[in-house]
């Protein structure tokens, strides 16, 4: 479920409280987990400053916390405080972004090497992968994280989503991938070509904001031409 924290806060020294800010932002880039943040001023008290920060989950915000920059540079920030800041911790009960960012958030994280990360605040246990490439169905977090894995082996890849339609529990993201063909793939010999395809994919989600099913439809066909396992087939 959405985890909200608010952050208030009094200082007169708010342009040196944003730079830390900034200074956090651009030291944990890649590594933070919040999916949005939003600071105010109080109209009224321009001392009067309050945070707002988004997560997936509780969990994904614990993890946000323990990044080691993120406890330093709090602390610096106190520090420019008039008095303590005071945390509240909201769980969010409704939100009808909520589903359309939980699939940003969930095509930021599949790009990387090695074992792919924690999707438990993003997926549903028994989330169901539809893929028409695939010879079995793929069920469940674990059968999910292996079929990512295959993919981060193979190739240095990037997502870039370029639409998103919501209706109902229903959220489609047409993307665009781009990949360099590094390891193993289906057989296939690392090649170091650059590759690229297209693709859309239907999430169904669950009331907390969790991905459940996905419908992938992308051109494999086209990927494997890329990779030159065709051509012994058109001579």
């Amino acid at each position: 479920m959405t985890f909200v924290q608010l952050i208030d806060c009094r200082t007169s020294r708010f342009d040196e409280m944003d730079r830390l800010l900034d200074t956090w932002a651009e030291q944990t880039r890649g590594r933070r987990t919040a999916t949005h943040s939003v600071v105010g001023k109080d109209r009224s008290d321009a001392s009067h400053i309050v945070e707002i920060v988004e997560f997936p989950s509780y969990e994904e915000a614990m993890r946000n916390s323990d990044l080691p920059e993120t406890g330093r540079i709090f602390r610096e920030i106190a520090s420019l405080c008039e008095q303590p800041p005071t945390f509240t911790d909201l769980e969010v009960v409704r939100d009808e972004q909520v589903n359309a960012a939980t699939v940003r958030r969930f095509f930021e994280l599949l790009p990387g090497a090695g074992e792919p990360p924690p999707l438990d605040g993003l997926l549903t246990e028994d989330h169901h992968h539809h893929d028409p490439a695939d010879a079995q169905e793929v069920i469940g977090m674990d059968a999910v994280r292996r079929e990512l894995r295959l993919w981060r082996d193979g190739f240095d890849f990037t997502f870039t989503v370029e639409d998103q339609i919501c209706e109902g529990d229903r959220v489609c993201a047409r993307w665009t991938w781009n990949g360099r063909h590094r390891g193993e793939f289906l057989g296939i010999a690392a090649t170091g070509r650059k590759v690229a395809m297209t693709g859309t994919t239907v999430f169904r989600c669950t009331g907390d904001g969790k991905l459940a099913e996905g419908w992938w439809q992308y051109d494999r066909l086209g990927l494997m031409a890329q990779l030159g396992a065709l051509d012994a087939l058109e001579t």
